[in-house]
């Protein structure tokens, strides 16, 4: 038998500042029993639901509700006519053009169905969720209509004290750390997990990486809750957020010093496994990532690192020292290069206004899709709700840098308007539908 009891956390409070960057070890009588090994096994149990066809006698009820909240006619349309639509004539005449792909993922369609299957089928017993579902302000919301509440975060850590045996936990697309998973194993509840199955692709790889000795270099935040979760089933692993930071360890590993190596702990002092060792740690490595990040530059930090190990170790030893998976999430693909196409279209830049993208602010697929119009020059306005546009004809958005910012009289109003339009893979397209209705209002039009 798995003795998983050395992975559970003494308090009943997490301390996620710390919990990503702690390194665990289970042991059993027969030795040591591996994370992946451990995961496995609170998977296999009967109260660890992760199938939708255990949720068969709520489905129809279920997609009633999904259709009701998400559906959007006027999308629907734009599908149907190219991906263009246009209303009005003169100076009130706008034009939307849609990228090719765009909004819902079939894995956060599947995330919102496990959760909301769940509160119909569990309906009377107490409903925990560990994070928000997805990065999306209104389904969060419905969450919590839908009876579901968000385990409280802390500065010491999330109040696991409210959860009691017999309650149902729901585990959020962006998955749980191994601790998590370990102290609502411990604690008899039921687990919905409706962890998307691309992030789950990463776990296996960062298992391929311990089974070779490799350090898991992962591309993303070293804060956001996917990150965090592959980092919990990382036996020795850094974070690095972009090309930059790559650039910095790859340095590190080709010209180390003593103190070189303070200074890069220093640097990465949150995004380290407990215990890393640059010196001894970054001799073999591994790329791993965030789905949602940049796939070229996930693909350019690859790149650099086998680079780098062929030039500290020599072309012969690069296939035991290094090692790259394709673990980018393809609707996050899909997505990015629709806007690339969109935005390299001939003339683009002189036709289009400005682009609309539509999606949580804390979203991190919906960010990245700003970045590829920002590169190419055009303006781009990210979005999260529809009433980010406001009537006197001002914008609230996130821009490039993460900051908020408005912009008053964004919209031309004393000439025809051409609007680009995506929205990440967390948005119902019934939420681009209202952001594009504020547009229409502002044009002096009426709603779709």
């Amino acid at each position: 038998p798995m003795a998983a009891d050395a992975f559970r956390p003494a308090s009943p409070l997490l301390h996620t500042a710390r919990m990503h960057r702690r390194t665990v070890t289970a042991m059993s009588t027969e030795g040591a029993i591996s994370k992946r090994d451990a995961r496995r096994n609170i998977m296999s149990k009967d109260d660890f639901i992760r199938s939708p066809q255990k949720f068969k006698e709520e489905k129809a009820a279920v997609d009633e509700m999904m259709l009701a909240e998400f559906k959007s006619t006027l999308v629907q349309d734009m599908r149907k006519t190219g991906y263009e639509y246009t209303r009005g004539e003169g100076n009130e005449k706008i034009t939307f053009k849609l990228a090719k792909e765009f909004g819902f993922c079939w894995g956060v369609e599947r995330s919102i169905e496990l959760a909301l299957s769940a509160s119909q089928k569990f309906e009377g017993k107490k409903l925990h969720i560990t994070n928000e579902l997805i990065h999306n302000p209104g389904v969060n919301e419905m969450m919590g209509a839908n009876g579901i509440e968000f385990i409280e975060k802390t500065d010491e850590g999330k109040r696991f004290d409210v959860v009691e045996a017999g309650d149902v936990v729901i585990l959020p697309a962006f998955g749980a750390t191994l601790e998590e998973m370990q102290l609502l194993d411990d604690r008899g509840v039921t687990t919905v997990d409706t962890t998307c199955p691309w992030v789950s692709k990463v776990w296996n790889v960062v298992d391929k990486h311990k089974k070779a000795d490799m350090t898991s270099v992962i591309h993303g935040k070293y804060s956001h809750e996917e990150s965090i979760a592959t980092a919990s089933f990382c036996e020795d692993y850094i974070i690095v957020k972009d090309i930059d930071e790559a650039e910095y360890v790859a340095n590190y590993i080709l010209n180390p010093s003593e103190d070189a190596k303070a200074e890069l702990l220093r640097k990465f002092k949150n995004a380290v496994s407990k215990g890393f060792d640059p010196e001894k740690h970054l001799k073999k490595v591994g790329i791993a990532n965030q789905t949602t990040m940049y796939k070229k530059e996930t693909l350019a930090i690859g790149k650099l690192f086998e680079k780098t190990m062929m030039m500290k170790f020599g072309p012969e030893e690069v296939q035991e020292r290094f090692a790259a998976f394709d673990t980018i999430c393809d609707a996050t693909q899909e997505r990015q290069d629709a806007i690339q196409e969109m935005v390299q279209e001939p003339g683009a830049k002189d036709e289009l206004d400005f682009i609309l993208v539509v999606g949580g602010w804390d979203s991190s697929n919906t960010a990245h899709l700003v970045e590829i119009p920002h590169s190419a020059g055009i303006e781009a306005y990210h979005v999260n709700q529809a009433d980010c546009i406001k009537a006197d004809n001002s914008i609230t958005y996130r821009d490039v840098d993460g900051e908020i910012k408005t912009k008053k009289d964004f919209l031309p109003l004393d000439r025809p308007a051409v609007i680009g339009v995506t929205s990440g893979a967390s948005t119902p397209d019934a939420y681009v539908q209202e952001s594009l209705e504020q547009l229409f209002l502002l044009k002096g039009l009426s709603k779709a």
